[in-house]
């Protein structure tokens, strides 16, 4: 280890978080004046010019920029071992850091010598206490609770709510065992006995492992109840996914065999076993219930409606025949036909949000076209009316749009179902970097209803705001707002957030640090920090057109397996278009691709394809392209995606797809 001759060693370990990463650099700024620190960023390979960034705004930082992503444990360690502080900080880019945070960290530390390792207290975009910023250590039973859920329904109980040591008061400071990976502080002297962090755990479990070492070694954990920080994404993989589920059990695993006895391991190891397929059940039906609810209702009300004609057809429109519908029409055509409607709207983003009713009638539409289509071909004891199927189509519509409607309504207040409701948004701060927020609100994609500016003082002069910060809390209420934004120039990250827990968790927040174009802020702990910026949207970021991609590969290759003979005959190269076909069967490859480039210098980071059998450069009059026009041409293309984009391809090109 070096000798320390600073106070402080901040390190920053950063993956494609440019915006997020700017800002916890503009606030480490301020908050290590008057500290003898230094600031340390390493890149683990970002492509989203995070080290060109770094390197432009902030020159006075050390910038570690890997080749490759080594993981969280082998970046972070990469730092610590050229840091120079007494102190060493591992701090997220998605954090904030409040002015006096770091001061108060190394008086405590300094006053405090059992402290080994500090923490503080850390809250989410919305304001709310993360519970992670202090914890028990995971022991069989803490984790059990905690994996089934238990923690969450006894928050305060010392037995059930141990792995957040709920029973302690978040406002007072406290020796706790285990402290948070986004903002830990550790002695120079405890690495020294304790070592690095172990890169043997992926993700979670680190910061675990480092707390029990540090108790180990006979110091302290302690959590600084005075000192705070914003932690927008709480933690960095959604916790209601499986993907969760999966790292925390791998995480707790190589805990327990590395620091248990083979005895208590195997108890460990059973006890989160049961916990595991407890909390992986339940969360399967969690999001599957989430996402087919909708569906579902669509499903159920589409067959009673076809019930429902049915039984009105025979009594009336039927009634002078005498004829009555056979069994078969409900038990095998009706949900024939529902299924189809269904798959027709999810494939034309009817389920997509935010809703809009367009996509939900053009899919049923599309629907109803096709089940006309195969109708003729039905045995004739399943043909009935082809009435019954436009009515029910028309019926299907508007149980569909009523039940929209509602929802929308339940939650906005209002009908406008296929608008993206604005938000009631205002800005804080002076009336120069107000008028440079709105600019930049106007040159981004976001949906806003500008209320207008609170100033940061009292002002002779209030034509130009609403009010003054004093009032903030009373002009969130007068004007039912859904989202402040606040200017980072004229306000402390101090003030930010205690305003943030003062006005409370219903609204949303966001901040715009100093001549940055990025307004960044998280909605909640459980999701990704989200910005409005004036970056370019690209159509395949889009869930509908990366459907309707996959979707056209695979009719695509159903048709070259009718017209196999035909197309063996006509494409060169055989062998290898039947790999290509088997391969965009599988999902490995697809029709249509980016054309190959230098993809490290590429400006911005395009969504990511399968390898493409043909791209836009079979298009064009001549084949050899600098580098620079493909990254351009390959932007444009994920920038303007549609089917018809890749159809147009795929008609002019066709014979090549036996290419490599």
């Amino acid at each position: 280890m070096n000798q320390p001759n600073l106070q402080l060693s901040v390190i920053i370990l950063n993956y494609n978080v440019k915006y997020f990463l700017e800002q916890a650099l503009l606030s480490v700024r301020k908050a290590i004046e008057g500290l003898a620190a230094e600031i340390i960023v390493v890149d683990n390979n970002s492509v989203d010019g995070s080290v060109a960034m770094v390197r432009e705004k902030f020159p006075q930082v050390i910038i570690i920029a890997n080749q490759h992503n080594p993981g969280f444990a082998a970046g972070n360690n990469q730092g610590i071992r050229i840091a120079k502080g007494k102190y060493v900080l591992i701090l997220n880019p998605d954090t904030v850091t409040e002015e006096a945070t770091l001061r108060k960290c190394v008086a405590f530390m300094d006053a405090t010598p059992d402290a080994g390792a500090l923490g503080v207290q850390m809250y989410d975009g919305k304001g709310n206490f993360l519970p992670e910023s202090k914890r028990g250590l995971p022991m069989p039973m803490v984790a059990f609770y905690k994996m089934i859920g238990l923690s969450q329904l006894f928050p305060h109980s010392r037995r059930f709510n141990y792995y957040y040591m709920g029973h302690l008061p978040n406002n007072e400071t406290h020796a706790v065992e285990v402290l948070s990976g986004a903002f830990m502080l550790v002695r120079r002297e405890t690495l020294d006995k304790v070592g690095l962090l172990d890169e043997a755990f992926f993700m979670y479990g680190e910061d675990i492992d480092w707390s029990y070492r540090i108790l180990q070694a006979g110091y302290k954990n302690y959590y600084l109840a005075s000192a705070r920080i914003i932690h927008y994404k709480g933690e960095s993989t959604k916790r209601g996914s499986l993907n969760y589920v999966k790292m925390f059990y791998q995480a707790m695993l190589i805990f327990a065999k590395k620091h248990f006895s083979a005895q208590d391991a195997r108890l460990y190891v059973w006890g989160i076993s049961i916990a595991i397929y407890i909390k992986a059940t339940l969360t399967v039906l969690q999001n599957f219930l989430r996402r087919a609810l909708l569906p579902l209702c669509d499903v159920a009300l589409w067959y009673m409606a076809l019930w429902w004609l049915k039984n009105f057809w025979e009594q009336n429109l039927k009634s002078a025949e005498r004829l009555t519908y056979p069994p078969e029409y409900l038990s095998i055509n009706a949900p024939i036909y529902v299924a189809i409607w269904c798959l027709s709207a999810y494939l034309n983003g009817g389920y997509d949000p935010p809703q809009r009713l367009s996509h939900l009638v053009r899919g049923l539409l599309i629907g109803t076209l096709l089940i006309s289509a195969v109708y003729g071909f039905l045995p004739e004891h399943l043909r009935f009316s082809r009435g019954m199927i436009l009515a029910g189509m028309v019926l299907a519509i508007a149980i569909s749009t009523v039940v929209r409607l509602l929802l929308h309504f339940v939650r906005h207040k209002n009908f406008a179902l296929d608008e993206q409701p604005k938000r009631r948004t205002i800005i804080v701060g002076d009336y120069e970097e107000c008028e440079r927020v709105r600019s930049l609100l106007l040159q981004s994609t976001a949906t806003l209803d500008l209320i207008g500016y609170v100033a940061i003082e009292p002002q002779q002069n209030l034509q130009q705001f609403l009010g003054n910060s004093h009032q903030l809390k009373e002009i969130a209420e007068i004007y039912h707002l859904n989202e402040i934004i606040f200017c980072a120039k004229n306000i402390s990250s101090q003030e930010i957030i205690q305003f943030m827990i003062d006005i409370g968790q219903q609204l949303d927040y966001k901040i715009v640090p100093q001549d940055s174009w990025s307004i960044i802020g998280s909605n909640s702990k459980y999701t990704a920090g989200d910005l409005y910026t004036i970056d370019i949207h690209l159509n395949l970021n889009e869930q509908r057109h990366r459907r309707n991609k996959r979707l056209l590969d695979v009719l695509v290759a159903t048709v070259l397996l009718v017209l196999f003979p035909f197309a063996l005959f006509l494409i060169p190269h055989r062998t290898q278009f039947l790999n290509n076909w088997w391969q965009v069967l599988l999902g490995k490859k697809t029709w249509v691709g980016y054309a190959p480039s230098t993809a490290p210098t590429q400006q911005k980071p395009l969504p990511r394809l399968p390898k493409g059998v043909l791209s836009f450069v079979h298009q064009l009059p001549q084949r050899s392209y600098d580098v620079l026009t493909l990254q351009r041409l390959n932007f444009l293309y994920a920038k303007d995606y549609s089917m018809s984009t890749d159809i147009a391809i795929l008609g002019s090109a066709w014979r090549n797809l036996g290419n490599h």
